[in-house]
């Protein structure tokens, strides 16, 4: 299985490495032609701002869409998950809040539980869900505010699981 990931800021090698280590092959995805193939996604985080510009100057937002739009298992962490919501994307049914937890320094990691699994969770000017649509169900809140989504074939999360070893997530991705 071939597992894209957009390559234009972020963390990308460290997705591509946990998505070899599921036993599929990462693909950097930076224009259009990257998406031919490709039977995953992985948006990850980083600046949602440089994001956009480079989905914009790239030409991607359409392609991107209708990648996703045709079912293609999804994940998007941290920026990723802002980059999915209504204001940007518009394929999850979310609005999100930039910084939710504050600056750099406020940065955190923790134990939780997602989709009844427990996971470490390392937050870095992470977003949370703001408002959540019928559509989306919330798999895990921190201190009431929903930090992990699904909607059909898209799962966002607003920390960084390729900070760790734990490739669950990415797992998903070839399951979904």
């Amino acid at each position: 299985m071939t597992v894209g990931i957009l390559a234009l800021q972020g963390d990308f090698e460290a997705h591509a490495k946990l998505v070899r280590k599921v036993g599929a092959t990462p693909r950097e995805v930076r224009t259009p032609e990257d998406l031919s193939g490709i039977e995953g996604l992985v948006i990850p985080g980083g600046e949602s701002t440089t994001m956009t510009l480079g989905i914009e100057r790239e030409h991607l937002a359409a392609p991107l869409i209708d990648l996703v739009k045709s079912g293609v298992p999804t994940l998007g962490t941290c920026a990723g998950m802002i980059m999915l919501d209504r204001d940007h994307l518009g394929l999850l049914d979310v609005s999100t809040r930039r910084n939710a937890f504050g600056r750099q320094l406020r940065s955190f990691e923790i134990e939780m539980e997602i989709d009844g699994e427990r996971m470490r969770a390392v937050f870095i000017r992470a977003p949370w869900v703001e408002e959540a649509g019928e559509a989306v169900e919330v798999l895990a809140e921190v201190d009431g505010h929903p930090v992990a989504v699904r909607q059909d074939n898209i799962l966002a999360v607003a920390f960084h699981p390729e900070l760790t070893d734990d490739a669950r997530l990415h797992e998903w991705v070839l399951s979904a």
